[in-house]
């Protein structure tokens, strides 16, 4: 659409009749900036993807709206997710794509909240003067004043304690706090990032996480499926995780293509629970890549690695019954038997591991089944939570679980 557009604008000051300007409607120029515009969006989807291919459908728009809010706030970000999901990788991925569009000067400052505890936790996120404590010989600026004009990544946060916790609230409220042992206020403009496997709001409940914090901190919450809930994206992840062995290691490794067709299938299968997630992809990797002569994955290492990963998982199948702290209270569980929670502990472990109500029934009740003694797995299983209060979709937070038969 070729046109021009007489523009007139009166001068602020009135001492002039105004002035008229020529605008050039040449929407090819607009084209243009449009086709950067999404070329640049792809860029980002991609830093916060790591460049994998990813193909579960929820997950990428899960990164599609996380780009979105990166760029555009500097509100707190809760990430939420199992163990191992990726919660700190993509932190620092937010953070880089916040770096590259200018949107944060200072530096990535990751605090593991499960391993810092008491004065130690003040210390080091708040800092200190010299002579605060026993053994205080010198300043110490703290963990908080690092991420200055930056992003503060809090991993686990759960773990804090109630008296960091009601520092940090201070700190992002007012951007100030006290180190310990000192009368001035410390400055800090941080955006934070907080991680978490734990869910914040049944320890609220508990009184082990401030409400006021959670509120806080609960404006834009990202739930990370575990791996067991993308297995479109297993494939991909394989080929990623081979490239960064081989960068680290210098040499390139590859399967066989028997050997690549029997690791997926067992990836694939209902046997492969992965619980650590990525990190048990990643160390798989490693092993089969590490112990290739000539470079080559052969399918006696994928059948090693298999039994391997099988023996490190069974230890921990059947969850410990205070897991179940995240849905009954202590006065529920005490009312409880043991033979009653350990029973529903395993339940809840399956469910976990599960992508709807009917694929946990069908695993709890696969002999009844056979028998053809109940015809409604699900039903059954529902039925069996509600006893004790407990709803499938509150034990599959996951956004990817498949909830059309809860």
């Amino acid at each position: 659409m070729p046109a021009r557009l007489v523009q007139c604008s009166p001068e602020r000051d009135r001492s002039s009749p105004g002035s008229i300007k020529i605008i050039d409607l040449d929407l090819s120029k607009y084209d243009r900036i449009a086709s950067r515009f999404r070329q640049e969006q792809r860029e980002a989807v991609s830093c916060l993807k790591g460049g994998i291919d990813t193909r579960n459908s929820a997950f990428n728009h899960l990164i599609d709206r996380i780009e979105q809010v990166a760029i555009a706030t500097r509100d707190p970000l809760l990430l939420m997710g199992p163990t191992g999901a990726g919660k700190s990788l993509l932190a620092k991925r937010i953070y880089e794509l916040k770096k590259t569009r200018r949107a944060v000067e200072g530096a990535f400052v990751e605090v593991n909240c499960a391993t810092v505890r008491g004065d130690a936790a003040m210390s080091a996120l708040f800092g200190h003067v010299k002579g605060a404590f026993t053994g205080a010989q010198t300043d110490r600026p703290g963990l908080l004043r690092a991420a200055d004009k930056g992003v503060l990544f809090l991993d686990e946060v759960g773990e804090l304690g109630l008296d960091e916790q009601a520092m940090l609230l201070g700190a992002l409220e007012e951007k100030t706090f006290l180190p310990l042992g000192s009368d001035d206020k410390a400055h800090s403009d941080f955006q934070l990032i907080a991680g978490t496997n734990r869910d914040l709001f049944a320890a609220v409940r508990q009184d082990r996480f401030r409400e006021d914090l959670l509120a806080r901190i609960n404006l834009w919450i990202f739930s990370l499926p575990g791996l067991k809930n993308r297995s479109e994206d297993i494939e991909p992840n394989l080929d990623f995780e081979l490239d960064r062995f081989a960068e680290k290691a210098r040499r390139r490794v590859t399967f066989s293509k028997e050997a690549r067709d029997t690791f997926l299938a067992f990836a694939l299968s209902p046997t492969a629970n992965w619980s650590g997630n990525f990190r048990d992809l990643n160390a798989a990797v490693a092993r089969m890549a590490t112990l290739a002569p000539g470079g080559r994955i052969s399918t006696h290492i994928v059948e090693e690695e298999v039994k391997r990963l099988l023996a490190s998982w069974s230890p921990g199948e059947s969850p410990s019954p205070a897991d179940l702290q995240e849905f009954l209270d202590h006065r529920q569980l005490e009312e409880l038997d043991l033979f009653d929670r350990a029973q529903l502990a395993f339940v809840v472990d399956v469910c976990r591991r599960s992508r709807s109500l009917s694929e946990a029934g069908r695993t709890l009740f696969g002999v009844s089944r056979t028998r053809k003694t109940f015809s409604n797995d699900a039903d059954r299983l529902r039925k069996y939570l509600a006893r004790f209060g407990v709803e499938f979709s509150r034990i599959c937070a996951n956004p990817l679980c498949q909830q059309t038969d809860c």
